[in-house]
């Protein structure tokens, strides 16, 4: 569910950090997200290796998809994965209730598997314990380099939390370097499908090099993960590779949710609930999920004219219709009072998300509650700073001063202190998957 500032781009990467990328921001609810990779870009299958894996996977810091050391094979069995494919195909019902389904399934599945054990088999304390403890070190290196606000946030999480989410934030980026890094412009749909069925691997304790190891043992040390939301974000980036408008918000919703609100269903079962919560587990995920979709509809609309001169436009299409705006209108920037009206209504959606998110990052474990909170305020202010530049987000880009972010940490800390608003009142009934959904 964080967002962090951009960052600068990698040298070895030739792009923009992930936590800050122009159209798909990852939501750590635990916050931003491309996707295809050209032959040799190292989006390979696990294929049979002698060698252990090392620390120095190559010598790009941000561990861009290139070439790196097999990791040695240390294999278990599959764990149950959802395939609700149903849930978002399903013509009759809209994108918005199709996903709101998917995510109480995806709490459901995290309320089953706290009642279990972590899963067996894990790869730390094997052989390999040290080449991993090497995997984590890189993972936590690469996000201290381009999210440095969640990264610090992160310290204030019991390391084996802390490393997952590390772990989660790299394959993120990775999936995001395939359709929006230097090789992006040979991508194909077929280096996605390898990389899906890489990470079907990962999730069966069979990791191709040391970055797939450490999500591996992530995965199997937190049993409510589920590969779900990881293979939805890799179906955004096929969105993406096909697609460059939305006709409605029930389209553009779906997208949200695949290249965002993922995030925040993968490493809410990291982040971990508060004790003292009693709120029902299904509102927490939702919250997770409304974060991922505020932060990209607010990259969306930071980003109007950036994604214009690459001939995309990412707001629906019906609704730029009814206020009067045509495509025209849009790739010559102009800034009219139908402009203003329409940005002010995109604008309002955005923070009802933002607001709805605050209900699940109130539930989280404290130690965990400072990044969510840090995302949301942080992220929210980007709007305010579209306003005060009357809504000209053609030719001028909206960017929180870094006075503004200072603040807005010790402003999150202290909200990160409160209890959840759960543990004053009765629980609410609880949210179930109604039957239309199958």
């Amino acid at each position: 569910m964080l967002s962090t500032a951009r960052a600068t781009s990698s040298p070895g990467c030739g792009r923009r950090p992930l936590y800050d990328a122009p159209r798909r921001a990852l939501v750590f609810l635990p916050g931003g997200g491309g996707r295809r990779a050209a032959a040799g870009s190292g989006v390979h299958g696990p294929r049979p290796h002698s060698a252990v894996a090392h620390a120095a996977i190559s010598s790009n810091p941000a561990g861009c998809l290139e070439p790196a050391a097999p990791w040695s094979g240390i294999t278990r069995p599959a764990p149950p994965v959802v395939n609700d494919v149903a849930l978002l195909s399903a013509p009759a019902v809209s994108s918005e209730e199709r996903v709101r389904q998917l995510v109480l399934k995806q709490a459901a599945l995290a309320a089953a598997a706290a009642e279990r054990p972590p899963r067996t088999a894990r790869l730390a304390g094997r052989g390999d314990a040290g080449a991993l403890d090497a995997a984590f070190d890189r993972c936590g290196a690469v996000c201290k380099e381009y999210a440095k606000t969640f990264y610090l946030a992160t310290q204030l999480m019991t390391p084996e939390r802390r490393r997952a989410i590390w772990a989660i934030y790299v394959w993120c980026r990775r999936t995001d370097e395939l359709v929006d890094g230097p090789n992006a412009a040979h991508t194909s749909a077929l280096a996605l499908d390898r990389w899906e069925s890489r990470l079907e691997d990962v999730f069966a304790g069979r990791p191709y090099d040391m970055l797939d190891a450490a999500l591996a043992d992530a995965v199997a040390a937190f049993p409510a993960v589920d590969a779900r939301p990881f293979q939805d974000m890799i179906e955004g980036m096929r969105m993406d590779l096909a697609r460059s408008r939305y006709a409605t918000f029930d389209d553009l919703y779906l997208y949200c949710y695949r290249v965002a609100g993922t995030v925040g269903l993968m490493t809410v079962p990291v982040m971990g609930v508060s004790p003292d919560s009693v709120a029902d587990l299904g509102t927490v995920y939702a919250g997770a999920l409304a974060l991922g979709v505020a932060n990209q509809l607010t990259n969306i609309l930071r980003d109007v004219g950036e994604d214009a001169r690459r001939g995309r436009i990412y707001l629906p299409l019906d609704e730029l219709a009814m206020a009067g705006i045509s495509e025209a209108d849009i790739f010559a920037g102009r800034v009219t009072d139908a402009w203003r009206s329409f940005m002010k209504e995109q604008i309002a959606r955005a923070r009802a998300y933002f607001q709805q998110a605050e209900q699940g990052a109130a539930e989280l474990n404290q130690e965990s509650r400072w990044p969510v909170w840090a995302s949301l305020l942080l992220y929210r202010q980007i709007l305010d700073e579209i306003e005060a530049n009357d809504y000209d987000n053609f030719t001028k880009r909206a960017y929180v001063p870094k006075a503004k972010k200072l603040a807005a940490l010790p402003k999150a800390y202290l909200i990160s202190l409160k209890k959840p608003p759960s543990s004053h009142s009765p629980p609410a009934p609880a949210l179930t998957v109604s039957d239309n959904a199958h």
